[in-house]
């Protein structure tokens, strides 16, 4: 997106300086990586910062509301809706796409939104490598409102840990040694101090929960919740496992019903410009004449299952929930960082942390995306190049 560092880097850009960094991430946790890391990082000019950041704090303000909780309260299934809810979540994330406008000028397009963990620690690792790699300019970083490594760590640990014995708190997830995310939670249990643990290794005892480390039984006071719950549906031969919609006498940290409530299911109540328009399919009044520029999603799904992209009025017709989906208004992504073949696309995910006594969360770090696939996501770049995982730095 900036042109000079971006003939700077590809000029720069040989398979054994790439080589040399893979072999860095690949050091932290060896086999850990599961997912493709991309060959560059991006560059952010800070215009294109600032529509972000504005988009963010626009939706921000109607996720601060005194009626969000009413507004989003269907947004809950009722068979996942979990006891003991707080009054904010901890992290929230957004992801644009960089996209051309009618005008051919580029701009952030709002993709998605989750009140839900990322590859937080993960980040603060690789983005240092990253930075190394492709010898970034002192005046660009990828943290956000003076944040860095040391300070972004420490928050993150604030929050999650909170005033608690890192022992009695853990990482939450379903068979996490599978998970193609590990590697982030091999980075929180080392820069953090605590355990991951499987759903299925959890232990109830009344409203007490435990997990077993070295042959000790341990209380669980606080669950740093990486699990899905859409996804334990999916999940075959999981065995017995504890009901977590009873009243566990435990702290979540994002509690599990703050992944639905900021999520595809806000989009609908966010007017900006920079969030394409959205309807719950159960209220279009009159469809859109132009329905081939719009797709059409599931509201409980994840990774991009389930979305259809181009969209007829007998997809519509034939959904039988429409409660369940939403239509949203197609962004178009731009062919913009250059490569050593074709462009690629991109996507930003901005980091919000949300400490206990802030009145709003703050933008702390960033993931990017890289694609030449109709859409981001693994499934769609498969043997391709310069596409995957990355970092964004953006001009200070």
């Amino acid at each position: 997106m900036i042109k000079e560092l971006r003939d700077k880097f590809n000029q720069a850009f040989t398979p054994e300086k790439y080589a040399a960094y893979m072999q860095q991430i690949e050091n932290l946790y060896p086999g850990a990586l599961d997912f493709r890391n991309a060959e560059t990082p991006v560059f952010i000019p800070k215009d294109f910062t600032a529509q972000m950041l504005n988009a963010c704090e626009s939706i921000i303000d109607v996720i601060t509301a005194d009626n969000f909780i009413a507004l989003t309260n269907r947004g809950i299934p009722k068979n996942i809706n979990i006891p003991g809810e707080n009054k904010h979540a901890e992290f929230v994330v957004f992801d644009f796409g960089i996209c051309k406008n009618a005008n051919g000028q580029l701009e952030p397009q709002l993709i998605e939104m989750q009140g839900f963990p990322t590859l937080f620690a993960f980040q603060a690792m690789h983005s240092e490598h990253t930075a190394k790699y492709a010898n970034v300019p002192a005046n660009f970083s990828s943290y956000l409102n003076g944040y860095n490594k040391e300070t972004y760590l420490q928050a993150l640990k604030d929050i999650i840990v909170g005033n608690h014995n890192a022992e009695n708190v853990i990482l939450l997830e379903i068979f996490p040694e599978q998970q193609k995310t590990r590697i982030d939670f091999y980075c929180t249990e080392k820069e953090l101090g605590i355990t991951t643990v499987c759903l299925t290794k959890l232990i109830a005892e009344g409203d007490k929960l435990f997990y077993k480390k070295d042959g000790h039984k341990i209380a669980i006071n606080r669950i740093y919740n990486r699990l899905i719950f859409d996804d334990l549906e999916k999940q075959e031969n999981l065995g017995e496992i504890i009901d977590l919609t009873k009243p566990y006498d435990v702290e979540w940290v994002p509690h599990p019903n703050w992944f639905y409530r900021i999520s595809k299911f806000t989009l609908p109540f966010i007017q900006h410009p920079n969030v394409p328009q959205t309807y719950f399919l159960s209220e279009l009044t009159q469809m859109p004449a132009d329905l081939e520029n719009y797709v059409l999603k599931p509201l409980f799904s994840f990774a991009g299952m389930g979305v259809l992209i181009d969209v007829t009025k007998e997809d519509i017709d034939a959904v039988p929930d429409p409660e369940n989906w939403i239509l949203q208004k197609k962004v178009n992504y731009a062919d913009v960082i250059e490569t050593l073949d074709i462009p690629a696309k991109a996507e930003i995910r901005l980091f919000y942390f949300w400490k206990e006594g802030w009145a709003r969360p703050i933008a702390v770090h960033n993931l990017a995306r890289l694609s030449k696939g109709k859409m981001i996501g693994t499934r769609y770049n498969k043997d391709k190049e310069w596409v995957g995982g990355s970092v964004a730095f953006f001009e200070q």
